[in-house]
C-alpha cells in the first residue's frame, strides 16, 4: 500500500464534507441555471434557443477541460489541482453574475467549465485514497449521492435565488461555498504525501479534442438555425469535426503519452459501462433541461415552483445512497444498474400521458417515482466500469468516463432544443390545418372572425404544439432507457466493494 494510500485526514467527516461541496457546486452549475434560462434570455434580448448557450458553452468546456485532468494531477499534485480549480471556478462564477450581454456569459460560462473540469475526478479520487480499499463502494456512494442531489437542488435553488433576488446570485453563491471547501481541504491535506511527475502533455491530441469536439458543438447548436446540411458552414463545421475526432482517436491510440487513454476501452466493463452511463446520463440531463422549461413556458409556473415540481426526484436517493454505500458490495451491481433504467424508463412513460391539465401533484409523484431510479444509478454504474481499473487507471477512467458523460450531457442538451423547437413547428402546421370553416368544431367562430379570435386560435394552436412537441420527447426517453436495460447484463459482475 502506498504512502497516499495510507494518509487519513485529522477530521474525516470535515475532509468528506468539503470535498462533496467542491462536486456539488460543479454538479449544480450544470442544471442551475435551467430554471432560470427564460429569465437570462429574456433580460438580454435572446431566443430561448440562442439562451441554451448558457448551458452548452458550460458543458462542451467542462468536457474538454477533463482529458487534461489527469496530467495536470500528475505534473502538480492531487490537492493542489483542486484547490487551484475551485478558486478558478469561484472567479469564474463572479465573472458569469456580472456579464452584461449574452456573448459575455457564454464566455465566461466556457471559463468557469473549464475551472469545473477537474472538480468531480479528482473528488473521485481524493475520496478513494482516504477510504480504506475494501470500502471503496461507500465513497463511490458520496460521490453518487451528491451528483444526484446537484440536479435537484439545482432547480429549487436556482428558481428561489432567480424569483426573489436575481438571476446573478445562482453564479455568486459559489464563492462563500467554495472558499470554505478551498480552507478546509488545504488544512486537512497538508500533510498528504505527493507523488509529482513531469509526464509530457500531448498537445496534438489535446487540440484535436478540442478542436473536433467544439465544432460538433457548433453544428448541434446552429444547425437548426441554419437549415441544417443546406447551409454550407454547417456541412463544413460537420466535414471538419469528423477530421478532427477520427485524427484525434488514431493519434491517441498511436501516442506514447495520450492525453485520453482511449486504451481503457479495451477493458469489457469499462468499455460498457462508460456508453451506458453516457447515454443514460445524457437522457436523465434531457429530462431535466426540458421539464422546467415546459413548466414556465406553457404551465405557468414561476422559476421557483418549476424547480419545487422537479425536486422530489432527490428524496429517494438521499434515503437509498448510504444503504448502497453499506450492503452495495453484497449485490449484483447489474441488477441495480438495470432496474434504475426500467424505472427512469416507466417514469419517462408516465409522462407521455400529461396534457395541459396535469396538477402539480401528478408531476411531482412521478418526479418522486424516477428517484428510485436515479438513485440505482450512479453509483452502480460506477462501480460497474471502474471494477477493473488500479493504479493510475483509476485516474485515467475517471476523468475519460467523466468526459464522455459530460460530452454527452452537452450533445443532448443541444439536440433536445432542437428536436423540442423542431417537432413544435412540425405539430403547429398539422393542427393548423384542422382549423378551416370545413371542421364544425371551429366553423361558427371562423363565420365573422376578429383579430382577437385569430389569436386565441394561434396561441391555442402554439400550445397544443409544444405539448405534443414535450410527450414526443418523453416516448424518445421512454425508449431510450428500455432499450439500454438489458446491455447492462453484457458487463462482467462487479461487487462495489472489490
Amino acid at each position: 500500500m502506498s504512502q497516499q494510500e495510507e494518509f487519513r485526514p485529522a477530521n474525516m467527516a470535515l475532509c468528506i464534507f468539503a470535498i462533496s461541496l467542491g462536486v456539488f457546486m460543479q454538479v449544480l452549475d450544470t442544471t442551475i441555471a435551467n430554471v432560470a434560462l427564460p429569465t437570462i434570455a429574456g433580460n438580454m434580448g435572446v431566443s430561448f434557443n440562442q439562451g441554451t448557450w448558457v448551458i452548452t458553452s458550460f458543458t462542451v468546456c467542462l468536457a474538454i477541460g477533463l482529458p487534461i485532468t489527469s496530467w495536470l494531477s500528475r505534473r502538480f499534485g492531487e490537492v493542489q489541482l483542486y484547490v487551484a480549480a475551485l478558486l478558478s471556478f469561484i472567479i469564474t462564477s463572479f465573472l458569469c453574475g456580472i456579464s452584461q450581454n449574452m456573448a459575455e456569459m457564454v464566455f465566461f460560462r466556457a471559463l468557469q467549465g473549464l475551472s469545473a473540469a477537474p472538480l468531480f475526478p479528482m473528488s473521485q479520487v481524493l475520496l478513494m485514497s482516504i477510504f480504506p480499499r475494501a470500502k471503496r463502494g461507500m465513497a463511490l456512494a458520496l460521490i453518487g449521492m451528491v451528483a444526484v442531489v446537484g440536479p435537484i437542488v439545482g432547480p429549487i435553488l436556482g428558481g428561489w435565488l432567480t424569483y426573489n433576488y436575481s438571476w446573478p446570485w445562482i453564479f455568486f453563491i459559489n464563492i462563500p461555498v467554495g472558499i470554505f471547501s478551498i480552507v478546509v481541504i488545504s488544512a486537512q491535506f497538508k500533510n498528504r504525501p505527493q507523488q509529482k511527475t513531469k509526464p509530457k502533455l500531448d498537445v496534438i491530441g489535446l487540440a484535436s479534442m478540442a478542436l473536433g469536439v467544439g465544432a460538433l458543438q457548433i453544428v448541434l447548436d446552429k444547425g437548426n438555425d441554419l437549415d441544417w446540411f443546406a447551409n454550407n458552414w454547417i456541412i463544413g463545421g460537420a466535414v471538419f469535426a469528423a477530421i478532427m475526432l477520427t485524427f484525434m482517436v488514431i493519434w491517441e491510440l498511436t501516442d506514447d503519452h495520450p492525453a485520453i487513454n482511449l486504451r481503457l476501452f479495451l477493458n469489457r466493463n469499462f468499455c460498457i459501462g462508460t456508453i451506458l452511463l453516457t447515454l443514460g446520463y445524457g437522457g436523465f440531463f434531457s429530462l431535466n433541461l426540458i421539464l422546467p422549461q415546459w413548466l414556465q413556458t406553457q404551465m405557468g409556473y414561476t422559476a421557483l415552483w418549476a424547480g419545487l415540481a422537479a425536486a422530489p426526484m432527490g428524496v429517494l436517493p438521499l434515503l437509498m445512497s448510504p444503504f448502497l454505500g453499506k450492503f452495495g458490495s453484497r449485490l449484483d451491481m447489474r441488477w441495480l444498474a438495470g432496474g434504475s433504467f426500467v424505472v427512469i424508463g416507466i417514469s419517462c412513460y408516465w409522462r407521455t400521458l400529461f396534457n395541459l391539465e396535469v396538477d402539480f401533484t401528478t408531476i411531482a409523484l412521478i418526479q418522486l417515482f424516477m428517484g428510485i431510479g436515479i438513485g440505482l444509478f450512479f453509483m452502480p454504474m460506477t462501480t460497474i466500469l471502474m471494477a477493473d481499473l488500479n493504479g493510475p487507471d483509476i485516474a485515467d477512467g475517471a476523468s475519460l468516463s467523466t468526459f464522455i458523460r459530460t460530452l454527452g450531457a452537452s450533445f443532448s442538451s443541444s439536440l433536445t432544443a432542437w428536436i423540442w423547437a423542431r417537432n413544435s413547428s412540425a405539430h403547429h402546421s398539422v393542427l393548423s390545418e384542422n382549423i378551416s370553416q370545413y371542421n364544425p368544431i371551429v366553423s361558427p367562430q371562423l363565420q365573422n372572425p376578429s383579430t382577437a379570435s385569430l389569436m386565441s386560435f394561434n396561441e391555442t394552436v402554439t400550445s397544443q404544439g409544444l405539448m405534443l412537441s414535450t410527450i414526443d420527447l418523453f416516448m424518445m426517453l421512454t425508449v431510450l432507457f428500455f432499450v439500454l436495460t438489458p446491455f447492462v447484463f453484457f458487463t462482467k459482475k462487479a461487487a462495489s466493494g472489490h
